[in-house]
């Protein structure tokens, strides 16, 4: 059984930067077992599987280790697939997944992300996650992730954190973040607990990080960027419950698995 797939650099208008994913846009969905072992063939930090559903669209994300509740950077890969690739019409489109309701429309030559806002709550692990980064921590928030805050930018650039011991926290993965030079905030993403070292660009962690850098900046309009290596920038908006992060993606490669 052929099936399609696409691989989507998002968060970047330019390829090999950004986020890749694998987008499969299904006519019925795989047995779980199958998806997460293509996702493991793929060894991206995550392949998106979606399929229509009613007048929307339902949306699953699997590293290569187990599947996760909510992905940024692979909705806006699947979207960007959609409309661009497989021609669906209108302005925007609505998913529905672990975590809820989701949609993504086209504005202004960007794609926008409109996700769940996340609040965590402050956590006395500060001494413990800075021997891990090895870095000062000024503070630790906690929930399904961990938000560490740090002094500077160049801190969250020259962290070399401990990926055994960072693998043992509580959480998904810990956000690492700090005000930027150039941007309202800067952040890195480490989950080697759920199979992934260092995400590129993540935008599911702005999803706490907006709210975060909102209150500290007094401003619901933010720009971001991630650090990493490949890096990645983003536009976030608070919005009440909801935040907004706009980005653009690029193809790179498109083919087709044999089962």
């Amino acid at each position: 059984m052929p099936l399609e797939f696409h691989q989507i650099d998002a968060f970047t208008d330019q390829p090999f930067r950004g986020n890749p994913a694998v987008v499969y846009r299904l006519d019925a969905w795989l047995d779980d077992e199958l998806m997460q072992r293509i996702a493991a063939e793929h060894n991206q930090a995550e392949t998106a599987f979606t399929v229509r559903e009613g007048d929307g669209w339902r949306i699953r994300w699997f590293t290569p280790a187990c599947e996760v509740p909510l992905c940024g950077h692979a909705t806006l890969a699947t979207a960007h697939a959609l409309f661009d690739l497989y021609g669906e019409p209108g302005e925007r489109l609505d998913f529905v997944c672990l975590s809820g309701a989701l949609a993504v429309a086209r504005e202004n030559g960007r794609l926008v992300l409109d996700f769940p806002a996340m609040w965590l709550e402050p956590a006395p692990l500060a001494e413990q996650v800075a021997a891990i980064l090895g870095q000062r921590v000024l503070e630790v928030r906690a929930g399904k992730e961990l938000l560490a805050v740090l002094e500077s930018e160049q801190a969250v650039r020259d962290c070399e954190p401990d990926l055994a011991a960072l693998a043992k926290l509580p959480g998904l993965g810990v956000i690492v973040t700090a005000p930027g030079v150039r941007h309202d905030f800067v952040s890195r993403y480490f989950a080697p607990g759920i199979g992934i070292d260092e995400d590129p660009v993540t935008g599911s962690t702005h999803c706490i990080l907006t709210p975060y850098w909102a209150e500290r900046l007094s401003k619901h309009d933010l720009s971001a960027y991630q650090c990493s290596a490949r890096g990645g920038e983003l536009h976030c908006r608070l919005e009440g419950e909801r935040v907004k992060i706009a980005g653009q993606a690029v193809l790179v490669a498109s083919g087709t698995l044999h089962l």
